[in-house]
């Protein structure tokens, strides 16, 4: 996570954050979900647990983590706290250090109705990003 500590990504739909200690409360709340656990194959953590796997993530080198807010409620509301307005988490998994654009990405989509799990194994990250059309609500 630390090629992702200072990054920003800014959509019309989300943006993502860098996962960090300010949103392990949420995060734990939603991984007590039984269905959360078998969508991600995750075990239930304490919350101390928690907060020891949200700071090896922050030292992880070949895994970036990131927090996905609600644009509009994060942008509407002055003051806001990110973890008022987490939706979910996108984990990039860089499959290969000398090719940064490799890897596997998993999206949780947990807050504001039905938990989503989302996996894509080996994708070449700039083609991801040039496969979808620049006005993509995301």
């Amino acid at each position: 996570m630390r090629l992702n500590q200072n990054t920003l990504l800014l959509g019309k739909k989300v943006v993502l954050v860098p996962y960090t200690s300010e949103h392990v409360p949420r995060y734990h709340e939603w991984m007590k979900s039984e269905e959360l656990q078998r969508l991600t194959a995750s075990e239930p953590l304490t919350l101390e647990q928690e907060y020891a796997m949200q700071r090896s993530w922050q030292e992880d080198a070949d895994k970036c983590t990131f927090i996905v807010l609600d644009a509009e409620k994060w942008q509407a509301q002055p003051g806001a706290t990110e973890e008022s307005c987490m939706v979910g988490d996108v984990n990039l998994f860089l499959t290969d250090l000398e090719d940064l654009t490799l890897g596997e990405i998993e999206v949780m989509i947990a807050g504001g109705g039905p938990p989503v799990f989302c996996s894509f194994m080996v994708l070449s990250f700039p083609q991801v990003a040039t496969d979808y059309p620049h006005e993509a609500a995301y």
